[in-house]
C-alpha cells in the first residue's frame, strides 16, 4: 500500500508503518486509537473526480485508490455503497429550510451504515491471511462486538465469502438483528450485559484465539470504510460540499469516518470548504456530548450509563471518542442531544416527510435537525444533509412504539362492507 503513508497515534503522536503494528499504538493498552496517513499527490495521480465521472462502479470499491486496501484485492460480492442520496423538499418546508437532503443507508445489504466498515474488515483480514504461512493453511477468523449493527454487517459479508467469525452482542439487542446473525450463519456470543461488557470480552477473545479484530476504533482501517459515505454525498452533490451535515453518534466511529472523509477531499482539492458536523445523541447515552458542552478530557472522563432506545447509538464509553470530538471540534459544528421520545416521535415524522424509514438511531439524525433548527445552528439557505444510518425494519418494536406516541393505529374491520362503512364514518 504505497498510498498509505504511515499510521499516526491520536494520543501521542507516533508514527508507524502499516504493517509495523496491526491495531493500535502499544504505548497506550487499548486506547492508543490509530489515524491512516495518506499520500495525498500520489493518490491524485491515480484517481480524480473526472476519471470517477466514467467509472460504472457505484460501489464504495469505485474510490479504491483512496482506500487502504492494495490495488488487486479481492472484495467480497455485496454490492455495498451507492445509497440513494433523497432530496427532502418537504421536510425542509416543513422547518423553514431550502435544502435538505436524506442519505438512506438503510438500503445497504444488511440494512445499515456498518456495512461499509465491515467489508474493510473483510478486506483486511484476508490480506492478513494471505501475507501468513500460518493463516494461510487454516482460515482466519474474524470477530466483532456490536449492539447489533456491525454484527449484523460483518456476518452478511463474511457469509457472502464462507469467511468464519464469532460475533459478541449484548443480549437484549433487538431480535430482528440477532435473527440476522443466526440467519448468515456466524457463531453468536450473546453477553449477559452491556456492549461495553461484549467490547471488553471480545477484545479479550481476539488477543486469545489469534483473531482479526474489527472492533470499532480499536480497528483504524473501520473509520476508512466509512469516511465512503461523505464521498459519495459529496459526489451525488456534484461535489458541492453540504455545509451541514447531521448523524447519531453512539461509539463515534461514524461521525469520525465523515471527518475524514471530508479531510481526503479538501486534501485532494475536490471539494473547496470543510461542512459542519453535528453529532446527535440520546440523553442516555451523551457521553460526547457532555464532553464537548463542558470541555471534558475524553480519555479520562468517566462513563455514562449508555441506556437508550436507539440501542445502535448507546455506549457508555464510546470507543472512538478522540476522533468524535475532533469531528464537531474542527469542523464548528456542535454535539446535540436528544430524549428517546423524541428519538421515537423522528421515526413517522422522517417517514412521513421523505418515505425513508429509520431505525431509533436513523431517526436521532433528524431529531437532531429538529433541535438545530430551535437553536439556531443552522440557517434557511444551508445545504443540509441528514445521515440514515439504519432500516427501520432493524427494530419494529421501537417502530410500533413510535407509531403508538402519535396516535397511529390500525383499524379493525369484518369481512364486509357494512363493517367498512362503520369504521370509514369514524375516520
Amino acid at each position: 500500500m504505497e498510498h498509505v503513508k504511515f499510521l499516526k497515534c491520536l494520543i501521542c503522536g507516533k508514527e508507524y508503518a502499516s504493517d509495523e503494528v496491526e491495531y493500535v499504538c502499544p504505548d497506550h493498552g487499548n486506547e492508543g486509537i490509530l489515524d491512516v496517513r495518506y499520500d495525498y499527490e500520489l493518490i491524485g495521480s491515480r484517481i480524480s473526480r473526472e476519471s470517477l465521472a466514467q467509472n460504472p462502479d457505484t460501489t464504495v470499491w469505485r474510490y479504491k485508490p483512496l482506500l487502504p486496501v492494495q490495488p488487486d484485492a479481492a472484495v467480497p460480492p455485496l454490492t455495498i455503497g451507492g445509497t440513494p442520496l433523497y432530496k427532502a423538499d418537504r421536510l425542509a418546508a416543513e422547518l423553514g429550510l431550502k435544502h435538505v437532503w436524506v442519505k438512506d443507508d438503510g438500503r445497504l445489504p444488511t440494512a445499515s451504515f456498518k456495512d461499509r466498515a465491515s467489508v474493510m474488515a473483510v478486506v483486511k483480514a484476508q490480506e492478513k491471511a494471505q501475507s501468513s504461512i500460518v493463516n494461510r493453511q487454516s482460515s482466519i477468523v474474524i470477530t466483532t462486538a456490536s449492539t447489533g449493527n456491525a454484527a449484523a454487517a460483518l456476518s452478511g459479508i463474511c457469509a457472502s465469502v464462507k469467511q468464519p467469525n464469532v460475533i459478541f452482542v449484548p443480549e437484549k439487542a433487538p431480535q430482528a438483528k440477532i435473527a440476522q446473525l443466526l440467519v448468515f450463519g456466524s457463531t453468536v456470543m450473546l453477553v449477559k450485559g452491556t456492549y461495553d461488557d461484549a467490547f471488553e470480552l471480545c477484545l479479550q477473545a481476539a488477543a486469545e484465539y489469534g483473531w482479526y479484530n474489527r472492533n470499532t476504533a480499536f480497528n483504524p482501517y473501520m473509520t476508512e470504510g466509512k469516511k465512503t459515505a461523505v464521498y459519495e454525498i459529496c459526489e451525488q452533490l456534484g461535489w458541492h460540499a453540504p455545509d451541514a451535515i447531521f448523524v447519531s453518534v453512539g461509539d463515534g466511529c461514524i461521525i469520525g469516518g465523515l471527518h475524514k472523509g471530508l479531510k481526503d477531499l479538501l486534501a485532494l482539492g475536490w471539494i473547496d470548504h470543510m461542512p459542519r458536523i453535528y453529532g446527535v445523541q440520546a440523553e442516555g447515552s451523551a457521553f460526547m456530548y457532555e464532553a464537548w458542552r463542558d470541555g471534558e478530557d475524553v480519555l479520562t472522563k468517566a462513563p455514562v450509563s449508555g441506556v437508550t432506545v436507539a440501542d445502535s447509538i448507546s455506549a457508555g464509553l464510546p470507543r472512538d471518542r478522540i476522533k468524535a470530538l475532533a469531528a464537531v471540534t474542527e469542523t464548528n459544528g456542535a454535539y446535540i442531544r436528544v430524549s428517546d421520545d423524541e428519538i421515537l416521535a423522528s421515526i413517522p415524522a422522517l417517514a412521513r416527510a421523505t418515505g425513508v424509514f429509520a431505525e431509533p438511531a436513523g431517526a436521532a439524525a433528524h431529531t437532531g435537525l429538529l433541535k438545530a433548527v430551535e437553536l439556531g445552528l443552522v440557517s434557511a439557505d444551508d445545504r443540509i444533509v441528514i445521515l440514515n444510518t439504519g432500516s427501520g425494519l432493524k427494530d419494529v418494536a421501537g417502530a410500533m412504539k413510535s407509531v403508538e406516541m402519535v396516535g397511529t393505529k390500525a383499524n379493525r374491520v369484518e369481512p364486509n362492507l357494512a363493517d367498512l362503512q362503520r369504521v370509514m364514518a369514524t375516520l
